[in-house]
């Protein structure tokens, strides 16, 4: 049983393109209609529409690979498909005097009835067998225009012969799916938003990044990813339990990289100023039952499907686990409490950046707590839903003189339809992506306020 998990886990260090048994994907169903991830095992199942399909064709197949729906002897099951030329379809622009003027939609343009497709499906017919007969059946199809017919022809597609992409989880597509199904769980945070915290927090590799992440760890697992296995991420709190960043484990990081992303309180990072050093024996005994506690907690959410809830009802849905997979083996898990010796060369030193989300948190009360554990001339950035919070705290950063060139800024998106001849902006997006304030750390005291 060690030795099977000890293989899995050097096979997801070798190569994070393609998949492995256990490994977390996310899986985009009909072009963003349905969004969901999960952990690759034998016996997971997703449910499309009324029918369930085994993962096991995912494991070993490259990120990217589409599979459509199609039912066998054996009942559904996943096949891959694989682009062609014919799926690339380019319209071309001709002279047409068709238009969708005359039709009327009577819902009598169909001659084929449900209960002939129900028949052609236990006959063994194919998804795209249906699609075409549809579309053979139709009074009206021929009469459409050809953008008019594309959209037909998916519509249909999506119904009777489903698709699923197999993406892969990293900063970007995780971002975009919980904003769209669940925005409220990452504070309303952009994937735009989250690309200028780590541009103006100057995330680059050997950085040593402080964060106080309060989004379920979106923001640790960028930050990880950017720096790459090298410098460290240490996510920071209030109190004795860290914040959870259960969203990490989706990352897929390998061990260098889980090693890089350490915990430790603000009472630690803070213990020399002003108050009495920790020993080193204080600082194991109290952080050693937090640490079990997330060990705990941790591989639960290990062994089960990775979901964004357990409790979520909504779009973004769960995958049924029929068998379980063994435990697998404790090798590197991230969000480890941080070494005592890279703690206290924090303390001296000072980390290089220093990211803030946390809108259950006052913004100035955090940050004038965490702003001297920084490095002068460090960047640092704060994300709020709300623009009050932040708009407080530049003002007594500005009074205090404990930093310069402060701005705030409203990150602003806007998504386009990129196809021939019918390239638009989207008809609903989103106008909101949060507030950052951003600046530079000085030493506070008689040095001038730049603006």
């Amino acid at each position: 049983m060690t030795i099977n998990n000890t293989k899995e886990t050097s096979s997801r260090n070798q190569n994070p393109r393609i998949t492995w048994e256990g490994c977390s994907v996310l899986l985009d169903i009909n072009d963003g209609d349905r969004v969901l991830f999960s952990r690759l095992t034998a016996g997971s199942k997703i449910k499309i529409g009324n029918k369930n399909c085994s993962l096991q064709p995912l494991i070993g197949c490259t990120f990217g690979s589409s599979f459509q729906v199609e039912v066998g002897d054996d009942g559904p099951f996943l096949s891959r498909i694989f682009p062609s030329s014919e799926e690339n379809i380019v319209s071309q622009i001709t002279e047409e005097i068709r238009d969708n003027r005359a039709i009327i939609d009577n819902n009598t343009a169909q001659s084929l009835s449900g209960e002939d497709i129900e028949e052609m499906q236990r006959k063994g017919a194919t998804g795209d067998d249906i699609v075409e007969a549809l579309i053979a059946n139709s009074a009206t199809f021929e009469k459409k225009t050809a953008f008019s017919q594309e959209k037909y022809r998916i519509k249909k597609q999506k119904k009777y012969a489903p698709r699923v992409l197999l993406r892969r989880p990293f900063a970007r597509s995780i971002c975009e799916a919980y904003f769209k199904k669940h925005a409220e769980k990452i504070g309303f945070l952009r994937v735009d938003t989250l690309s200028l915290l780590l541009s103006l927090a100057n995330v680059t590799a050997h950085s040593d990044v402080l964060v106080v992440d309060m989004l379920g760890g979106i923001i640790t697992g960028a930050v990880a990813e950017r720096l790459g296995g090298t410098g460290y991420v240490c996510s920071t709190y209030r109190g004795v339990k860290p914040n959870p960043i259960n969203i990490v484990q989706m990352f897929n990081f390998c061990d260098d990289t889980c090693r890089r992303i350490v915990h430790s309180s603000l009472a630690e990072l803070c213990s020399s100023d002003g108050a009495t050093p920790l020993s080193t024996e204080q600082l194991e005994d109290a952080c050693d039952a937090r640490s079990q506690q997330n060990e705990e907690s941790l591989s639960a959410s290990v062994i089960d499907s990775v979901s964004m809830d357990e409790s979520c009802n909504g779009n973004i849905d769960t995958v049924t686990n029929v068998d379980r997979p063994p435990k697998l083996c404790k090798s590197v898990k991230a969000g480890e409490r941080a070494p005592l010796e890279v703690i206290n060369a924090w303390k001296v030193n000072g980390f290089s950046s220093m990211i803030i989300a946390a809108p259950d948190l006052d913004a100035w009360s955090i940050g004038k707590e965490l702003l001297p554990l920084l490095s002068y001339s460090a960047p640092f950035v704060i994300y709020h839903q709300y623009l009050q919070p932040l708009a407080t705290c530049l003002h007594n950063l500005q009074i205090e003189k404990m930093a310069i060139n402060l701005q705030i800024s409203e990150p602003w998106l806007r998504e386009y339809q990129v196809l021939p001849s019918r390239t638009h902006p989207h008809m609903q997006m989103s106008s909101f992506g949060g507030f950052v304030l951003s600046g530079t750390r000085i030493t506070g005291g008689d040095q001038p306020q730049l603006h």
